[in-house]
Parts: C-alpha cells; structure tokens; sequence
C-alpha cells in the first residue's frame, strides 16, 4: 500500500547569456518506521497487525505502507526571447512503515514470519523502486524544456508544471495496477498472509 504526494515550485531566473546547459539531479531520501506487534500464533499476529498497522483510509490498517513525496526545484531563465530550463532538481523522500515483531515466538511460527516479513518488504519496495522510476521520466521529460515565451516565462513554466504531472499520473496508475495484483483475491498478499496463518 503506498501514499503519494507531488509538489512543483517553478522559479524563473534572471537573464544570463552564458547558462550551463539544462540538467536534472535526483536525491533520493529513504526512511523506515516500525510499529510493534506481538502474538504467540500466526492468527494473532494478522489480528495485531490489523489493529495497529498503519491507517489506509479512514476506517481500515494497512500490514505495511510505502509513502513517498517528490518535490521538483526548477529554474527557467530568459535569454534573445527564449525561455530555458537551466537546472531541475528533484527529491523523492520515501517512508516505509513495517510491523516490528516485539515478543518471543516459536522457532517454528518464526521461520514463517520471517518469509512473511521478506514478502512484505518486497512488495513495499516495489512502490519505492517505481517512485524512483518516477522521479527518473520526469527529469527526462523536463531536460531541453525551451519556448518562446513571455518576460515571466509563463508558458514555459507551464508546460514544465504539466510534464511533471503527466509523469506522475502515470505512474501512480503503475502503482495502482500493481497493487491490483498483489491484493487481488488469490494473489501474492493473501498467500503471504495464509502461509502465515498455517501451521506447518
């Protein structure tokens, strides 16, 4: 499960007749939360983790989340009535929220948290490496970004507004379908929760 949010600020700079080509630079910031869980079965684990994981929505809890925020920092400049992107910098911050297991189990329900955790971890990276993949089309998209435009660049900086979030509306459609079929009924998530469930 993952959260997303995009923001844009588009700066317009001063006139400079000897400007560094266009670029993108991307950093990325990766955090990692826990909340605790405790149960002596594979069923009280899921219950716990249906209690306290964190909040989809308003009513339902995720087991895990992947939440990630892209700012872009760009600045345009004007030169011989030509507006140029000069430099766009972007910074994608993902947080990861996992369950922490906070008591003692058995040898044998911990070899089965253990590939429950490993697909768990799997599945939220996943969101984070196509939110990187993201952050790479739109500084693609944006590099070379010149009109002919007004004093204030205001075409400029609205195209370059409306390729970032062309960028991100389609790729928070790949985030979507991948969820679809991960939490589909049959699907990875439900055998990663039923292996755990079982006792083997």
């Amino acid at each position: 499960m993952r959260l997303a949010i995009l923001t844009c600020l588009v700066a317009a700079g001063a006139l400079c007749a000897h400007a560094a080509p266009a670029s993108a630079g991307i950093k990325v910031l990766v955090r990692e939360r826990t909340y605790d869980i405790t149960g002596t079965t594979g069923k009280a684990l899921v219950e716990a983790m249906d209690r306290k994981g964190p909040k989809q929505g308003f009513m339902t809890r995720a087991i895990a989340q992947t939440g990630y925020v892209a700012n872009w920092d760009i600045n345009i400049s004007r030169e011989d009535g030509v507006c140029r992107l000069r430099q766009a910098d972007g910074t994608l911050e993902i947080t990861y929220t996992f369950p922490h297991m906070a008591s003692a189990i058995t040898p044998a329900l911990q070899k089965r948290w253990k590939r429950f955790f490993a697909g768990t971890r799997a599945h939220e990276h996943t969101h984070g490496r196509i939110a990187r993949e993201m952050m790479r089309a739109t500084g693609k998209s944006i590099t070379g970004l010149a009109f002919a435009d007004n004093l204030l660049c205001s075409r400029t900086r609205r195209e370059a507004k409306r390729r970032i979030s062309a960028i991100y509306a389609e790729y928070e459609a790949k985030q979507n379908a991948f969820d679809a079929r991960e939490h589909r009924d049959g699907g990875h998530v439900e055998h990663l929760v039923n292996a755990l469930i079982r006792k083997r």
